[in-house]
């Protein structure tokens, strides 16, 4: 059993953290199918950025948007992610039917711009639903104030949620409460719930890229020590939320009526330190019922790694409490960065978006 089946055998699912038309349409090891035999990826997950990249850096867009002329850049934006993402999706489908639709997802955001607009996002939410019509497709949602009722709402429609940029654990809970009432919602309506699917997004590199600097210059050996932790142990916090959420009578009742869990997918997870090992972020965060989506270059590092040690979160939670203690002791203002760190996320996807918006404008 090779490292990523290893993950796999553990419940934790991988998906690819990046799209482009090449990845659909070119024959290369780095093509979304050989990546699927190779590398055991069954998932993929888009952003603002991702999609930025792709059409900005790709002449294969060309032709498609001299085709739109007569359209607005956001229209054509949309028509080129989405059938991008349908590709993905029809690739993806036997992963899906073969899985009972847990994996062979594939997710496109709203656009960030409505990221604190609950009412444009859902209409926006149900456009992309049903033009794209894939029943693996998974809507993205920012975890902001805004996108919470949002949640409920796509929800307790019927569609199948990725809820995207959670730092915190206190946000996390209220992405989970989210996803239970529009559960329940369901159930209420005596609407099924069987084919409802949701991720959580949580961020992991993000945390420690903010909080190293911090210690850095505390510059004490307990502070140093510390560097690297923070990220993980949030994320293990967050994954203990997970498990009791499973353990409650809420979660019984929806689960008698085919509800699914909302599993936690850990995001971000390609390392920004060279000095930490490429894989830190994944094989820290195997468990059942998770997703760990990874851009190639961390898939491909998993993939030559020694078999992974198993489940690495059960009984770690104490370690991770104490590891944030320590770091609140120091002066560590966790709550605050996090926070900081969810209205960054929010406008660097907008920032990616207006990019894209001007690029495709000046082919028009």
């Amino acid at each position: 059993m090779n490292p990523l089946q290893s993950l796999s055998a553990e419940g934790t699912s991988i998906w690819l953290d990046d799209l482009s038309r090449e990845r659909l349409t070119i024959d290369s090891p780095s093509s979304l199918k050989s990546l699927i035999s190779s590398h055991s990826v069954v998932g993929v997950t888009t952003n603002p950025s991702i999609f930025q990249q792709a059409i900005t850096h790709s002449d294969l867009y060309t032709p498609a948007i001299a085709q739109c002329r007569g359209k607005t850049p956001e229209e054509v934006i949309t028509a080129l992610t989405s059938e991008d993402v349908q590709h993905a999706c029809d690739i993806l489908h036997p992963i899906f039917l073969a899985s009972g639709g847990k994996d062979g997802r594939v997710s496109i955001e709203v656009d960030p711009r409505l990221a604190h607009d609950t009412e444009k996002t859902v209409i926006q939410a149900h456009e992309l639903w049903n033009s794209i019509n894939r029943p693996n497709l998974l809507i993205k949602v920012p975890a902001t104030l805004a996108g919470l009722p949002a949640i409920t709402s796509l929800i307790s429609a019927g569609i199948s949620v990725n809820v995207t940029l959670i730092f915190s654990v206190d946000r996390y809970t209220e992405v989970l409460e989210s996803y239970f009432k529009g559960l329940q919602a369901r159930v209420s309506a005596k609407e099924p719930i069987e084919h409802i699917h949701s991720v959580a997004s949580f961020f992991i590199s993000r945390v420690d890229t903010a909080i190293d600097p911090l210690l850095e210059k505390i510059g004490t050996a307990e502070a140093l020590a510390l560097r690297g932790v923070a990220a993980i142990a949030n994320a293990k916090i967050a994954y203990e939320i997970f498990e009791n959420s499973l353990n409650s009578p809420a979660w019984d009742r929806l689960a008698a009526h085919g509800a699914h869990p909302q599993r936690p997918l850990w995001a971000s997870t390609g390392v920004k330190n060279p000095a930490y090992n490429k894989t830190r972020y994944v094989v820290e965060l195997i468990a059942p019922h998770t997703v760990n989506t990874m851009p190639e270059a961390t898939l491909l590092a998993v993939g030559e790694m020694a078999e992974p040690r198993g489940n690495t979160m059960s009984e770690s939670f104490e370690e991770a409490r104490a590891h944030l203690a320590a770091l609140s002791r120091l002066g560590v203002d966790l709550p605050s960065i996090l926070n900081e760190l969810e209205r960054d996320g929010v406008a660097k996807f907008e920032a990616s978006w207006n990019d894209l918006i001007s690029v495709v404008a000046a082919q028009l």
